[in-house]
């Protein structure tokens, strides 16, 4: 038994490595890299600091994800860069949250599998949830880290001064290959990558080069260790817990289905847009919509794997806080619209 159970973590980590890694995460990484090397904190601070305008941070925080096909773990390095360049804690939990759960393939396709209303229910769910979770852990955690960042912008930056225009070029052709590497459109991305070197070699030097990718590695060092035990973990967690139990337990639209929903949406891991059909066979099976709402908004933000990352980068008590309000507020969502919207 133990075999097949250490096994099943095995496969679950060589699926990720195989088709995750490549596509999604090493992307994401140099993106964190770039943001930490090339933008100067103070930009970071203007637009997603604790003094930043508050409506203009949430809203641009809570829709960014729609253009971003991520999962829960490839938006861990976009979420690390911009939060240890100084973004307030409320707009960077706003982003980590919506990064995932807001994508809009994911909501156009839920909607033409599950049905629209839980297609429009899980795009309003996750941008208002992603602004309360974030507003709460503002108001929570906020005032001791602007204090660390105000000490810390006591030194002069001494990032390298660089057109804007360059650097929207830099940050747009990253992105596309993030993109377009996660949606298998391989001969575009060779072009991206040309283009990318060509941009390097004209514009940068040498030690802004090696600067990125001091940082890119430090990201890598970080993040990646946590997110491959996590999901080891995971495959182990499947093989155990096989999804019959988890039907038996989500029918119907109480209480308890929607907080099981909820939990097991955070605990499993999900790449993008795989969630959809995973929900489509259990609403089949018996599954309630409230359960299945639950399951949709706590689930693609959510996982072991990006659990653990989100703890070393936050810290404990940020991470528990974080965590219980995603499984709460999907919980009680689900069973109010299991039982008073469907």
């Amino acid at each position: 038994m133990w075999t097949s159970v250490l096994l099943s973590g095995v496969e679950a980590l060589l699926e990720y490595l195989s088709f995750h890694v490549l596509t999604c995460l090493v992307p994401a990484f140099f993106i964190a890299g770039a943001i930490s090397s090339m933008v100067k904190k103070e930009v970071i601070l203007k637009y997603f600091g604790p003094e930043a305008n508050k409506a203009l941070s949430y809203a641009v925080a809570s829709v960014a994800g729609t253009v971003l096909a991520v999962c829960s773990c490839t938006i861990l390095p976009l979420f690390s860069g911009i939060y240890t360049m100084g973004a307030g804690i409320g707009p960077a939990t706003t982003f980590l949250y919506s990064g995932p759960a807001i994508n809009l393939l994911a909501i156009i396709y839920s909607a033409r599998l599950l049905g629209v209303d839980l297609g429009i229910a899980r795009a309003a769910g996750a941008v208002s949830f992603s602004i309360i979770i974030g507003l709460i852990m503002s108001w929570v955690f906020e005032k001791r880290r602007k204090e660390k960042i105000e000490f810390s912008l006591t030194a002069t930056s001494n990032k390298p001064q660089k057109s804007g225009l360059v650097i929207l070029f830099f940050f747009a052709d990253l992105v596309a290959i993030l993109i377009l590497g996660a949606w298998g459109k391989w001969w575009i991305v060779v072009f991206l990558l040309m283009g990318l070197i060509v941009l390097l070699k004209l514009y940068f030097t040498k030690e802004e080069i090696l600067s990125w990718l001091a940082s890119t590695w430090q990201f890598v060092r970080l993040i990646l260790p946590w997110l491959l035990v996590g999901v080891f973990a995971a495959g182990i967690i499947k093989a155990i817990l096989p999804p019959e139990v988890i039907q038996t337990w989500v029918g119907g639209n109480a209480l308890r289905s929607n907080f099981i929903a909820s939990v097991a949406g955070a605990l499993m891991y999900f790449a993008t847009l795989t969630e959809v059909p995973i929900l489509k066979a259990f609403l089949g099976l018996g599954m309630g919509k409230g359960p299945a709402l639950a399951l949709l908004l706590a689930g693609p933000a959510l996982s072991l794997p990006n659990m653990l990352v989100i703890r070393s980068i936050m810290g404990t008590k940020r991470a528990l806080v974080y965590i219980g309000l995603v499984v709460i507020m999907s919980t009680f969502i689900g069973m109010i619209f299991g039982n008073f919207v469907f």
